[in-house]
């Protein structure tokens, strides 16, 4: 792989331009990373790309290796790992609540006490997440609890 960089003073705007012999999955994974930097991730459902605003997000869980990411009345599929979308996102409004699962902090409507030191967090949709232990006391930190 070629990376060309060209500065311009003159240009209003950065404008990336991608030249290849055939659309792969790794230039495919790297026009994702890209698309986060605008805060947008690709994600498939019924077998159809759709370009999600980061914002819309309520949160993003990982089952049996495949990754799910929630709005408040949709599912789609994303192609990246949790692992990457968490070490996008964190930064922003979303906190990782468990190995599994990441959430928008945006979205959380009550969060409840459970054993163990666990929290039960309730979204504005209705959906009830489990933080476990080991990150509820860093997700009370952020939220200032």
């Amino acid at each position: 792989m070629k990376i060309t960089i060209q500065t311009d003073a003159a240009l209003t705007e950065t404008e990336i331009f991608v030249r290849a012999p055939a659309l792969t999955p790794e230039l495919e994974h790297i026009l994702e990373a890209l698309r986060l930097v605008d805060n947008q991730i690709t994600v498939t459902k019924n077998g159809e790309t759709h370009i999600l605003d980061c914002a819309k997000i309520a949160y993003i869980e990982s089952v049996d290796r495949r990754t799910f990411v929630y709005t408040e009345h949709d599912c789609f599929e994303s192609r990246l790992k949790l692992y990457e979308l968490d070490a996008r996102l964190c930064g922003q409004s979303f906190q990782r609540i468990s190995k599994s699962c990441i959430v928008h902090i945006r979205y959380i409507h009550t969060l409840r006490a459970e054993l163990d030191r666990r929290l039960r967090i309730t979204l504005e949709n209705g959906e009830q997440l489990i933080a476990s232990r080991q990150y509820a006391d860093e997700l009370k930190k952020r939220l200032g609890i």
